[in-house]
């Protein structure tokens, strides 16, 4: 017979322990048991591990991804900053360049804060809280088979431990199983029709080593160090300098079509050197590298649109990078997983879990926060020659043109710049840089000229000298 956990309460179970999949445990434990279901042996403390392939490059959680990890579970984003990640004031603690070249001012007016350390820490936090919760189960070592139900009803999933395969029947099954999502196979085996994808791949390469902190720069709260590729000028290469717990830095390089950085570690350093503006390269100087060079080439921009389907079945949702994955240079995932989470329990909160439609009110709900950062990474990553089949439309270079005026102006306007920030943090719509806070700076000034080189004082170079 299924297994069941709780005739008392309804059951869910959640596909994946990853961030995603810790978050949308933590939503459903307010309506349901849950059970989650780990493919892999999940570390005991901070360790890397195979299921999280991006977690050796620089990560961050924009603001809005802060609040959206406090509203789910309050004081984690403190716990995780007491084991030593930090709240990075943006732009006040960043030397930061955009993709259009501008470099921005350390303006401090706004409230706008990143959280800032390792993965493998940041994970660590998340899975001391959630899994503490009585009302989750965790299976490890398991693999989800497939789908128990029909077309209009999903009862359960298939799973196999070891040589054990047995079905655990719910009422919710969730997917959190990101970019390797087996889901459109799932559900098209159902009967139900193929899913609408797009992808937008600018053949971003990602080359990445961990540095001891150079000089005196542990000591102090040295700034993120951001150079954004340009579009416009192709192959586009980036870096970012991350400083993070135990003294360490994360580096990582990225390039496109043509200008990828590679694992050799010799060239990591006259790569970073070649940059639009060599600061990165420069601060590696005295740095001391304490890991190899680890690289990846799965950074494409890939969407499933679910909740554009007209046939769903109950009891089957998708989340976070299962529903869309990102240009991991834009910093987004974490932000979006903690947000279609929220979306979860918020309908919920109106809805029972087991209601006629309920997964598909689901389903739409998780997927605005996706079509928010979505919207932000394509609208960058279109313009690289080969990333997509369809080119941007008159509209889309419109736009862009835009987006460009809006960063160049909160590059010089603090008033702007908290507009700006309120989209990108995806704490607001796209529609806050169309407001007074942006357009009548945009049209009135002051006009500041922009700044001839990174906002890095003396005092914070002298740091990094050993």
């Amino acid at each position: 017979m299924p297994d069941k956990l709780n005739d008392a309460r309804p059951t869910a179970v959640v596909i994946g322990a990853s961030a995603a999949g810790l978050f949308a445990a933590a939503a459903l434990t307010e309506f349901a048991d849950v059970t989650l279901i780990e493919r892999d042996q999940l570390p005991d403390g901070p360790e890397h591990r195979r299921g999280v392939p991006q977690d050796r490059h620089a990560h961050l959680v924009w603001s809005g991804g802060v609040a959206a990890f406090n509203e789910l579970l309050p004081g984690v984003v403190d716990d995780i900053v007491a084991t030593g990640a930090r709240l990075v004031h943006i732009m006040g603690d960043m030397v930061s360049r955009a993709p259009n070249e501008v470099w921005f001012r350390r303006f401090t007016a706004t409230h706008h804060r990143n959280l800032v350390c390792s993965r493998p820490l940041l994970d660590a936090g998340l899975r001391t809280r959630v899994l503490a919760d009585q009302r989750i189960t965790l299976h490890q070592d398991t693999t989800v088979l497939g789908l128990e139900g029909t077309a209009a009803r999903i009862t359960g999933a298939r799973i196999k431990t070891g040589e054990e395969e047995r079905t655990l029947a719910a009422d919710l099954v969730v997917d959190a199983t990101g970019r390797g999502s087996r889901a459109p196979h799932w559900l098209e085996s159902l009967g139900l029709p193929k899913v609408t994808e797009r992808e937008v791949n600018a053949g971003v390469a990602y080359a990445t080593r961990l540095y001891q902190a150079p000089g005196t720069t542990a000591e102090t709260d040295f700034p993120l160090i951001n150079v954004q590729a340009n579009p416009a000028k192709a192959p586009g290469q980036g870096g970012i300098i991350l400083p993070i717990e135990d003294n360490r830095w994360i580096v990582t390089l990225s390039g496109t079509r043509g200008g990828e950085p590679t694992s050799d570690p010799d060239s990591f350093g006259t790569f970073a050197r070649g940059l639009g503006d060599p600061i990165i390269g420069e601060l590696l100087q005295d740095a001391t590298p304490i890991s190899d060079v680890a690289t990846t080439r799965s950074t494409a921009n890939h969407r499933r649109y679910y909740e554009k389907m007209k046939a769903w079945p109950d009891g089957f949702t998708v989340i976070g990078d299962a529903i869309a994955s990102y240009n991991p240079v834009y910093g987004h995932g974490l932000t979006v997983a903690a947000q279609c989470a929220l979306a979860v329990r918020d309908t919920l909160r109106a809805t029972s879990i087991t209601a006629p439609g309920t997964a598909q009110r689901l389903q739409r709900a998780a997927s605005r926060p996706v079509a928010a950062a979505w919207d932000l990474a394509v609208g960058q990553d279109a313009f690289y020659p080969g990333a997509t089949d369809t080119p941007p439309t008159a509209i889309e270079k419109s736009l862009a043109r835009y987006v460009d005026r809006c960063v160049e102006t909160g590059a010089a306007n603090p008033r702007a710049l908290g507009a700006l920030l309120d989209v990108m943090s995806l704490e607001k719509p796209a529609t806050r840089l169309f407001s007074p806070d942006m357009l009548l700076p945009m049209l009135f000034g002051p006009k500041k000229q922009q700044l001839p080189a990174p906002p890095l004082s003396d005092a914070e170079r002298k740091t990094a000298m050993s």
